[in-house]
């Protein structure tokens, strides 16, 4: 086989449905509510009780709704294409997987190289919120860490390393260390406490909202004394680009295809029933949010808790904090067991060393990625802000979204009449949807994120060239 074909040998799509009857890798214990809770924990989160209320103040103003509309288009048109793939090839690794069967080992590699990355910097974010909230907490409690533990250099005074954001990745690595249906049915709890506090902050909220506070609706854009621009419709863009990252999550789920029950009639309803839930949320409490305080007080470490406090409402911002702090453990379940499954799933085809393409022999999970990632997340969690790290995390994704929607156009055309669990509608149009707002958001995206993306590509192509194309399983064939 010659250079040009290594890069572009694929799995067929029969292979793969074959070999997802065959593999007792993992054991099938999640059934269809807990692969929901898995796609809603990993979409409501830090976008609701962080990010929502920092980017109205940054960017967006009340238009932040506008800007989770706008990244919840795009991230719709990609969940229906993902359904249908989580239907048609229901084996570990989602995009990476579903690459690998249609565009070819090069194109799979880099995906899963980026993705890896990339759900591992959303780990660290959302730990990063998560320690915002708990240090609310502990506050109103009159607990106070020492100054030097409550956050990155560079994020306060006297600041060294957010120990909060780095003890729970290790957390949360642990428990997914263990067995799968253990963290999945405390995840489905703590999803359950998340929908519970959500459900207040609108509840609640929509009594005291002033409409005054959504005037003007879209802020008239102007630039900062750092030459930096905010508001307009520009603004809200940039909003919608930061914020994307909190509509998806979906796809963490599609990780877990060969733990679920019944992969292939599950998976699709849990992609479309976990992002139809989510973004209902996330629009209401954009709304509620920014009608009770005025878009500049927003920007804090825990904006949700800070607003019903500027209300007097003190009893709910210690609920919001509190259940924020047990939710958002479940976006930090989603992302970890993602990023553990596709390098496993990177591992077992041999693009990396097949030493962490053990499974537990006691507890059935990928515990060697799966502690090398939370050892990874912790240092970034505690030596990095979070705008930092926020601003690194869309473009995998986005590009993932391109590769999905992509490959069912694609697969469409080369083998139509392959049975389909789950078929995403109007296609071409929604394909061509999901491309063409992940375009236009790669755009949106700071200038640092997409050098720190060449650098990452370019260490993947040189492991991939060492190493991958070498010692990948299809070489063998």
């Amino acid at each position: 086989m010659d250079f040009l074909s290594k890069l572009v040998r694929h799995k067929p799509v029969e292979m793969l449905q074959a070999e997802a009857g065959k593999r007792g890798d993992f054991r099938r214990v999640l059934g269809l509510w807990q692969l929901t809770a898995i796609g809603i924990g990993g979409i409501i989160g830090v976008g609701v009780f962080v990010l929502a209320g920092q980017q109205a103040a940054l960017n967006a103003g009340p238009a932040v709704v506008i800007s989770f509309l706008i990244a919840g288009i795009a991230s719709a048109a990609a969940a229906l294409c993902y359904a249908e793939f989580a239907g048609l090839i229901p084996v570990t690794g989602s995009a990476y997987t579903y690459g690998y069967a249609v565009l070819g080992e090069l194109a799979a590699w880099l995906i899963g190289w980026d993705l890896l990355l990339e759900y591992a910097l959303i780990v660290a974010v959302v730990a990063i919120g998560w320690s915002g909230y708990v240090q609310s907490a502990l506050t109103s409690m009159g607990i106070h860490l020492p100054v030097w533990a409550q956050g990155a250099i560079g994020t306060g005074e006297g600041h060294v390393f957010n120990v909060i954001a780095a003890a729970v990745t290790l957390g949360v690595s642990a428990l997914l260390t263990f067995r799968t249906e253990w963290g999945a049915r405390f995840n489905t709890l703590v999803v359950a406490i998340k929908v519970a506090a959500v459900a207040l902050v609108i509840g609640v909220g929509v009594f005291y909202v002033n409409p005054s506070n959504w005037v003007p609706f879209i802020p008239e854009r102007i630039t900062g004394a750092d030459g930096v621009s905010h508001f307009g419709f520009s603004g809200v863009a940039t909003a919608a680009a930061v914020v994307f990252f909190a509509v998806f999550g979906y796809d963490t789920l599609t990780t877990a295809a060969e733990e679920s029950k019944n992969p292939q009639r599950d998976l699709p309803r849990a992609v479309l029933l976990s992002l139809g839930i989510s973004m209902a949320m996330y629009l209401a409490v954009s709304l509620v949010l920014t009608g009770i305080a005025h878009y500049d007080t927003l920007n804090t470490d825990a904006p949700v808790a800070d607003a019903f406090k500027g209300l007097g409402l003190h009893w709910v911002a210690l609920t919001v904090s509190v259940s924020a702090v047990f939710g958002l453990i479940s976006v930090l379940f989603a992302f970890m067991l993602g990023a553990s499954r596709i390098w496993y799933a990177l591992a077992r085809d041999g693009l990396l060393p097949g030493w962490f393409a053990h499974v537990h022999p006691r507890y059935g999970t990928p515990h060697r990625p799966t502690i090398a990632l939370g050892v990874f997340t912790a240092l970034v969690a505690g030596s990095t802000p979070i705008q930092k790290v926020a601003e690194l995390v869309n473009i995998g994704v986005l590009s993932a979204f391109i590769v999905i929607c992509s490959s069912v156009l694609i697969l469409r055309k080369r083998k139509p009449e392959l049975p389909r669990a789950f078929r995403t509608p109007l296609v071409p149009l929604v394909p061509l949807i999901g491309i063409a707002f992940s375009i236009w958001l790669l755009s949106e995206l700071p200038a640092i994120t997409w050098k720190v993306f060449l650098i990452w590509v370019s260490l993947g192509m040189v492991i991939y060239l060492g190493y991958g194309m070498k010692h990948s399983k299809l070489e063998k064939l």
